[in-house]
């Protein structure tokens, strides 16, 4: 049976989030320890004993959940169970620098940083107000493009993130993504509703975030995957480190191609897809997607049991 590593995105965080693991492994504790050091702050005391709304900040969120991922897959590691009995990685958005980190592409601390840098940067390059990310139920990827394409009227409208064969998110200016709301309503859509989310991620209004992320990730080493990075803009497996850089910065501004890389990995002979760190939410978009896929949720000590068998 042939394996994949995937890793969460935002909107899997929660308080309390891999302290079971933490305590029940010295090998977990020690990732939330190095991630504090790299940070230069207690990240794991808000993640374990702060408030929601701070918690989700995105420049806490980012650094948060890579950091629960990895101590899971360290968790993962000590019962016999680490990334060599995966064929891939993936990850949902910020969730591809955990599964990078995961396959030893990128260290642990780099990673930390790396993902503070851009949250900030991607909270900052557009004014609170001015954009916003709206998730239509009930559309595939080409109607919900072609609803985008109708809304913007000149402003920025785009299909951001291709979660599954019924759920496309939509990012851009506020108005263009409320104009795709009533659009995608007449269209036939299920839903179509506003995310709480705080920036308009993955569209062209964040390109002052992707060239501060091509000036952080110069100065950091990548190294080959020791499994292959099934990557979100190219939907398919990647091991060069200067091509897996150049995708990290196009990420940035670039759709989220959850779908088709989940559907390229079913191609190449996944069964199972084994979900690292907080949340189960890719395993839900992953038996829409792949119908016949084995998932497997794994974030807390009970759940490494379970693995273990």
């Amino acid at each position: 049976m042939s394996r994949a590593y995937v890793f969460p995105g935002q909107g899997a965080q929660a308080i309390g989030m891999g302290r079971a693991l933490a305590e029940a492994y010295p090998v977990a504790k020690a990732v939330f320890d190095e991630v504090d050091a790299a940070l230069g702050e207690k990240l794991s005391a808000l993640i374990w004993e702060g408030d929601i709304a701070t918690l989700t900040l995105t420049a806490n969120a980012q650094p948060a959940l890579m950091a629960t991922s990895i101590a899971a897959l360290r968790a993962l590691e000590a019962e016999g169970l680490g990334i060599e009995g995966a064929a891939y990685v993936a990850g949902h958005s910020l969730g591809e620098y955990s599964a990078l980190c995961a396959a030893g592409a990128l260290d642990l601390s780099d990673t930390a940083r790396l993902l503070r840098i851009r949250g900030r940067a991607m909270q900052e390059a557009v004014p609170v107000g001015i954009g916003a990310m709206a998730a239509l139920l009930g559309l595939d990827f080409a109607a919900a493009a072609e609803v985008a394409a109708e809304a913007a009227e000149g402003e920025v409208c785009q299909a951001a993130n291709d979660n599954d064969p019924a759920q496309v998110v939509v990012s851009g200016h506020r108005g263009a993504v409320e104009r795709a709301l009533a659009i995608a309503k007449a269209r036939g859509a299920k839903r179509a509703i506003l995310l709480p989310v705080s920036a308009p991620f993955h569209c062209a209004l964040m390109q002052p975030a992707a060239e501060v992320m091509a000036q952080a990730l110069a100065k950091v080493a990548i190294a080959a995957p020791r499994v292959p990075l099934v990557a979100n803009v190219r939907a398919a497996a990647v091991s060069d480190p200067e091509e897996i850089r150049r995708l990290l910065i196009e990420q940035v501004t670039g759709s989220v191609r959850w779908r088709e890389s989940v559907l390229w990995m079913e191609g190449a002979g996944v069964t199972e897809f084994w979900e690292i760190g907080a949340g189960k939410a890719l395993s839900g978009m992953i038996k829409r997607i792949a119908a016949g896929a084995v998932t497997r949720a794994v974030g807390t000590p009970e759940d490494i049991a379970a693995a273990r068998g």
